[in-house]
């Protein structure tokens, strides 16, 4: 796949959309791809949005999220691992061939990151055979430091190949996301790492703007609103072997109190401009939507 034929909304970009407004939306947009959350999908029911993206001519790119897995407590951990297999099941009949997870923060009162992070290890080792054998990769997620003490314990895409790289490639991979991992310089040679073993599960990409505005968690930039190189990140992910969807997974309550199918016409524009498009090329958008239509 080249160009726009990658490109994948995520539900979160346009979240003031239901499911069938997003399926219709993104089908009268000649888009491919959604990436979906649990919530909504759990509401319409897995079955029931599985058949309404395909009758759409959709095809999902993620499911996001399962995690949560560092939690030392029994009881906890059980539930914790009762609900990954749910959403591994989702994932499967929804045709989503990634799930996404989120490891999970420090327990109350832990300072303990190289304990949490063996945790979600040990909860990988069950399953990620599970998640094979419904046809479904996970795929760990390293969030921004400021994340590490409440949602993710795995910060930088060395610590989660270090992770992943215990268990088959067609099992377990990671998310790289530009919103995550634009400030670290390791990057390019990770994301080159992770290509050699086939290890590149999904792309998502956000711009970093500040002040962070609403908080860090509802703060991400539109393309092209910040000071993220997305078409260079693009371009590593692809140099280093990723040929998949792209997803643009933007959360902002600017552009959840637009018109969704102008949230997404806008967001296809930068797209092409600051993500297909080199930096010289994005400066001028006419020759950048002639270039990227290529």
């Amino acid at each position: 796949m080249t160009g726009l034929a990658r490109f994948s909304l995520n539900q979160q970009t346009v979240r003031q959309w239901s499911l069938p407004e997003l399926a219709t939306g993104c089908a009268a947009a000649g888009v491919r791809y959604v990436g979906l959350w649990r919530g909504p999908v759990q509401e319409y029911g897995a079955a029931a949005a599985g058949r309404l993206v395909r009758a759409h001519g959709l095809r999902v790119s993620s499911l996001c999220r399962g995690g949560f897995l560092t939690s030392p407590e029994p009881a906890a951990r059980a539930a914790a691992l009762a609900d990954n297999r749910a959403a591994v099941e989702q994932a499967a009949e929804l045709g989503a061939p990634v799930l996404v997870l989120v490891p999970g923060g420090l327990p109350p009162g832990s300072g303990d990151l190289p304990g949490a992070r063996e945790r979600v290890a040990e909860a990988l080792a069950g399953l990620a055979p599970y998640a094979a054998g419904h046809g479904v990769r996970l795929a760990i997620e390293p969030l921004h430091p400021m994340y590490a003490s409440d949602r993710s314990v795995v910060s930088t895409l060395r610590q989660a190949l270090d992770l992943v790289e215990r268990f088959p490639a067609d099992q377990v991979g990671v998310v790289a996301d530009s919103y995550h991992l634009w400030w670290d310089d390791t990057v390019p040679g990770q994301l080159a790492r992770a290509g050699e073993g086939g290890r590149i599960a999904a792309l998502q990409l956000a711009d970093w703007v500040t002040p962070l505005p609403e908080g860090a968690l509802l703060g991400r930039g539109q393309l092209g609103d910040g000071c993220v190189d997305l078409h260079r990140f693009f371009e590593q992910a692809t140099a280093a072997g990723y040929r998949g969807p792209v997803e643009a997974e933007i959360f902002s309550t600017r552009l959840w109190a637009g018109d969704g199918a102008e949230v997404l016409a806008e967001t296809l524009e930068r797209y092409r401009r600051y993500v297909l498009a080199r930096p010289e090329v994005a400066a001028n958008p006419e020759i950048a939507h002639r270039v990227t239509e290529k």
